[in-house]
């Protein structure tokens, strides 16, 4: 039980840091924009946060899958439900400053990679 507690908070820690320095990196630009109230709609950025997202969501299905060990399943399923939940708040809170369509792939998205990522750890 420890240990899938562990896969599930390292799992939303990975993806919360990969997250954060990524769209540092690649997209403060539009992270400004939306941070100061505006509305930003370039969609080259937002399917690149979309992708970054998805990068975010394989390696913490992997990371908490891997500190889990045998309770994985569950481990990246909590994760899975806690980045969905988080995700329906941060893009509540945005929802205006994006188009719809944006919003809707992002938190689509999150579960099915995630628990995709939690699979690529298995052995074969």
């Amino acid at each position: 039980m420890i240990r899938a507690i562990l896969g599930t908070i390292a799992g939303y820690a990975v993806w919360t840091v990969l997250w954060l320095g990524g769209n540092a990196l690649f997209f403060g630009e539009a992270a400004r924009v939306v941070g100061e109230g505006q509305a930003y709609t370039a969609a080259g950025p937002l399917v690149g946060v979309i992708a970054l997202s998805i990068v975010c969501s394989i390696v913490a299905g992997v990371t908490a899958a891997k500190v889990a060990g045998s309770r994985a399943g569950g481990a990246v399923i909590a994760m899975a439900a806690l980045l969905l939940l988080t995700g329906i708040g941060v893009q509540s809170g945005v929802w205006s400053l994006m188009p719809v369509w944006y919003h809707l792939v992002f938190l689509a998205l999150i579960v099915p990679v995630v628990l995709a990522g939690g699979r690529l750890a298995r052995p074969a």
